[in-house]
């Protein structure tokens, strides 16, 4: 009776189960490890309480007669290792050994060994009862590794072709192969080789051997198994012109690294080092292989770490084997840091590729990210970078993402050639898939079918390599390639490029064939990203501000003082490390936010002192003289109120907790110094246990502590529909607990109204507070309702002292106000997103990305919500949510425990958002007012940069990395047109304009399109 195809192909499994345990001819164990200096044998336990280890083997020598092309050391230490191996007659060697890379070949064969083995399994999981695994040496037999490969991509190629012709016949080549062999059976050698097979293991009495070397095959067996590989090679061809392969895949060798995730960044450098030796191990082993690898910060670390190792490295990528991609600093979150952050990763991520690999690059390489910002094509255009490539898109679990090679275009217009990939995971090895591609038949036929620009492009790229944890790709990738030449149907393979691989698609498709994707590209998965660890959120902000602001001041007293401001390039690469996918996001694991929060907290210091510095500066040589006063900078391009808080006594100002707070009538221009001999308070500030009110607003306190009313007085309309509230939600996703907010979380929630005090704190003249006590089960929060006297907008000062698990908080405000899209603030611009659900689209951006604010406004009237430290907004209909935590268990059991800060603000305006003042609140939010006593002279007035024309926003004004000159960087922020009117100090000239690079690129242009940012240098006259 004839078998069926599936029984045919489970009869050759079986077979391949059989083969496996013939690919070494014999097998020696290497006895003689010392770990940490002291003797240790396989099954030894690692010292306890231990992370790191020292493993060492004084001498190893290969056996006499074995060749040493045939010969691997074969290591299994329980965890990932880097082994340096030294030659008495050759070059040492360093390999990276995990799970994927444990054979490892020979130069020579008298050797010793030294390495370092981390013990914790490849993501960072605590192991129980780790012991030291297996060390030997073992002699290959290359026919039989050769034959099973082949036999076993036949397999799992019959299964990935269901129903096809080719199957019978695959299956027939595949049995005429094994009816080739000269197979042992002796019974004393083949159980031996049997033996480790967990089917004769778990027999009731298994067969016991002595320690005899392994009976290998004879020649007549050899050669029989050479013939067999040798037939099976040419009938799979002849299959192949019969069957002709069907798409093509360009194979691109990879090791996504996280920055930090689930292990901290001290053991992300010894990835790096473990993955970047296995690839130059490689690379020089296998003339065809290429291989490619993203992030400036990592290799700056292994730079560091290992100098002959990062020669190498250079030698393949001036080879043009070995392929630095991305163009940035990390593969950094897109949807919060703020678009000069964007603009640094690409600036500092290219100068550093220029400087150490003598190019930049023009492939975007960002696979993991969970969404992205609607204004990235832009930086990208102006960073050098014209294609983009990522993943994710495709793990959004309620739409699909109807394309995968396009035009991406962004708020600004310009557009990239983006290529998304959809690689399934492979049937042999489950954890491969995505941007950890394999080779498999599984992975091809499928990253193939999956293309859906086929029609438009012939080839889909696919990046193979073990990730996330590093690793990269591993020898039997390499010779699945070599095989799968041969076989029919498969998609061809062919090693290559990124980079030539966007050159050619770029030049073969027609541009007006391409779909075009227009604004975000928003992940519909992950969305509690933009809310967990609040504390590193926040200092991410304070971050960027800081280092933004002590730019600014340093570029004031080059242009009023002569001088030239020293770069912040050595701290921003702090913040734009921790601006990494996984960190910023929140993501990660306790160990990993101990360190970013003490970071960048240094990081917010450090631009201080600088800022401080150039104030120091300012005030002796442009605000000097007789008079105590105070010397006021806005560091921004906004005129701005006076509101400021002092670190000592000064006449007429209100003592507060945190110092001496000052508010004026005046506005202070923008980027300017300016000089005084004092302020008075504004009028009208009241306060009582129920109201706050000044001459702009009047708000009202329910006996809850709630705010039931917030009064503009200018538009004579009241703001809110109905009281203002803090919400606690259950949250407990199904998965990715840290990551994501499911949908339908507020199906599950409670008012946090415990209402425990209810007190007037402050009584003006220049700011009224109010401070509300609520418990909510083991937890506490304080707010601090803050009015100042001049001010159109209402605080909420938020401290939480939070113990409770699984929770997300919200404040929710419904708002006396009706319109179809809401405005949330992005980087260098805005993205405006429904206020409806009548899509699945719609529906499922129920948690969206802001910046600084997030707007709802009808024509002639609006409120917006602005923040100092949050990003995950939601809106329904008329109500605008911001939320402020959540505290998930993993992978850091303690998100969000004990004392965090962060103030949100509501602020009802007239007009539009940006002509209602809401960019000048977000900014005096975000980044107060540079204001100090010192012996000034009264009523200076230095303006740095003087701007009339169109609404434009202050992206950076900074030192020139390469010159005296300075940088300014400004963009339109709301989607309009128009041009602008630039006056400087004298002696100062506007410049060229500069890319983003801060590369010359013409002569200077000052006509703004909508959302376009614009660089030009100033320079000194006759410089």
């Amino acid at each position: 009776m004839a078998l069926t195809i599936e029984q045919r192909a489970q009869r050759l499994r079986v077979r391949l189960e059989e083969l496996v345990w013939w690919r070494y001819r014999e097998t020696r164990a290497l006895d003689g490890w010392r770990v940490d200096g002291e003797p240790a044998e396989a099954g030894t336990p690692w010292p306890s309480g231990r992370r790191l280890v020292r493993l060492e083997h004084p001498r190893a020598e290969l056996p006499a007669g074995w060749d040493l092309e045939r010969a691997r050391l074969h290591l299994d230490v329980g965890y990932d290792a880097h082994f340096r191996i030294d030659y008495r007659d050759a070059e040492p060697e360093a390999f990276g050994v995990d799970a994927n890379h444990y054979e490892l070949p020979l130069r020579a064969r008298d050797f010793s060994v030294d390495a370092t083995a981390i013990i914790r399994r490849d993501r960072g999981r605590d192991p129980r009862g780790p012991r030291l695994g297996a060390g030997e040496l073992v002699l290959m037999e290359p026919a039989v590794d050769r034959l099973h490969r082949q036999l076993e991509l036949i397999a799992e190629t019959v299964d990935q072709l269901p129903g096809h012709d080719v199957r019978p016949l695959l299956l027939t080549a595949a049995e005429e192969a094994l009816g080739r062999l000269e197979w042992p059976s002796a019974t004393d050698a083949y159980l031996r080789r049997m033996s480790p097979r967990a089917q004769i293991r778990g027999l009731w009495s298994p067969p016991e051997f002595d320690d005899a070397p392994l009976t290998p095959m004879t020649d007549s067996e050899l050669r029989s198994v050479e013939l067999a590989a040798d037939g099976l090679r040419e009938e799979l061809e002849r299959l192949r012109g019969r069957f002709p392969k069907e798409g093509r895949l360009a194979v691109v060798g990879h090791a996504h690294i996280d920055l930090a995730w689930l292990w901290p960044l001290e053991e992300t450098r010894r990835k790096g080092l473990r993955t970047f030796s296995s690839a130059v191990s490689l690379l020089s082993r296998n003339p065809g292989f290429r291989f490619n690898q993203s992030t400036a910060q990592l290799y700056a670390f292994v730079e560091e770490d290992d100098p002959n190792l990062f020669t190498q490295i250079r030698e393949q990528v001036a080879a043009g084997r070995w392929e630095p991609i991305g163009g940035s600093w990390v593969e950094s979150d897109t949807n919060m840091p703020t678009g000069e952050s964007l603009v640094r990763q690409h600036l500092y991520g290219q100068r550093y590729f220029e400087r150490t690999f003598g190019h930049r690059h023009h492939v975007a390489w960002l696979p993991d990210c969970f969404g992205f910002s609607p204004s990235l094509p832009g930086i990208l255009r102006g960073a050098g970078l014209d294609s983009f490539f990522t993943i994710k898109t495709n793990w959004s679990e309620t739409n699909r993402f109807p394309m995968d090679l396009f035009w991406w275009q962004g708020i600004d217009g310009s557009r990239v050639l983006t290529h998304i990939i959809n690689n399934p995971s492979s049937s042999r090895r489950p954890g491969l898939s995505g941007y950890n591609g394999d080779v498999r038949p599984s992975n091809l036929k499928g990253t193939w079918a999956n293309f859906k620009q086929k029609t438009l492009y012939d080839e889909s790229l696919l990046p193979v390599g073990a990730g996330d944890g590093g690793g990269g790709p591993f020898p039997e990738m390499i010779a699945d390639v070599t095989e799968l030449e041969a076989f029919p149907v498969l998609p061809e393979v062919r090693y290559a490029k990124v980079a030539d691989f966007y050159e050619r698609a770029a030049a073969a498709t027609d541009a007006g064939e391409l779909p075009v994707w227009i604004g975000e590209m928003y992940l519909e998965l992950h969305r509690g990203t933009l809310t967990t660890q609040g504390r590193t959120k926040r200092l991410n902000r304070r971050a960027e501000r800081a280092l933004i602001g002590a730019e600014v001041l340093g570029s004031l007293t080059a242009l009023f003082c002569q001088g030239r401001p020293e770069s912040l390039e050595p701290i921003w690469q702090v913040l734009l490390r921790n601006q990494f996918h996984d960190i910023l996001p929140g993501s990660s694991i306790r160990q990993v936010y101990e360190r970013t929060e003490a970071e960048l907290s240094d990081t917010i210091a450090q631009a201080d002192a600088v800022a401080e510095r150039h104030l120091d500066r300012l005030a002796e040589r442009v605000a000097a003289g007789d008079q105590r006063g105070l010397v006021m900078v806005n560091t921004e391009l906004s005129p701005r109120p006076v509101r400021a808080v002092l670190r000592e006594p000064f006449p007429g100002a209100q003592q507060v907790e945190e110092g001496w707070v000052l508010s004026g009538r005046d506005e202070i221009p923008g980027l300017s110094l300016v000089t005084v001999e004092g302020v008075e308070a504004p009028a009208g500030l009241e306060v009582s246990e129920r109201t706050l009110e000044n001459a702009l607003l009047r708000v009202e306190l329910d006996d809850r502590g709630r705010v039931t009313s917030l009064f503009d007085k200018r538009a004579g309309r009241e703001a809110l529909e109905g009281p203002a509230r803090l919400w606690a939600y259950v949250d407990k996703p199904r998965s990715w607990d840290a990551w994501d907010i499911e949908a339908g979380y507020e199906g599950q929630g409670e008012e946090i109204d415990d209402l425990r005090s209810l007190e007037v704190i402050e009584r003006g003249p220049h700011r009224a507070a109010i401070r509300v006590v609520r418990h909510f089960r083991s937890s506490t929060i304080t707010q601090e309702l803050r009015l100042w006297a001049n001010s159109p907008r209402l605080d909420f000062r938020t401290t939480f002292d939070w113990h409770d698990r699984r929770w997300l908080v919200k404040a929710r405000f419904p708002l006396a106000v009706r319109s179809a899209d809401v405005t949330y603030e992005c980087a260098f611009g805005v993205a405006r997103r429904p206020t409806t659900r009548n899509t699945s689209w719609d529906e499922a951006r129920f948690e969206v990305a802001g910046h600084r604010f997030a707007d709802l406004s009808e024509p002639g009237f609006g409120v917006a919500l602005l923040n100092d430290g949050r990003y995950g907004h939601h809106a329904h209909e008329s109500e605008l949510g911001l939320s402020l935590l959540r505290s998930p268990i993993y992978p850091d059991p303690y998100a969000d425990e004990g004392v965090q800060t962060v103030t949100y603000a509501l602020c009802p305006h007239t007009g539009d958002w940006l002509s209602g003042g809401i960019l000048t609140e977000a900014e005096d939010l975000n980044q107060a007012l540079r204001v100090r006593t010192a012996r000034v002279t009264p009523g200076i007035s230095r303006q740095a940069v003087t701007l009339k024309g169109t609404g434009v926003a202050l992206g950076a004004l900074k030192v020139a990395e390469d010159s005296e000159d300075l940088i300014l960087r400004l963009y339109e922020p709301q989607g309009a047109r128009g041009s602008v009117d630039i006056s400087l100090p004298e002696g100062w000239e506007l410049g060229g304009e500069r890319n983003l690079l801060e590369d010359e690129v013409g002569e200077a242009s000052t006509e703004f399109s909508p959302f376009q940012a614009r660089t030009w240098s100033l320079v000194r006259k006759g410089s």
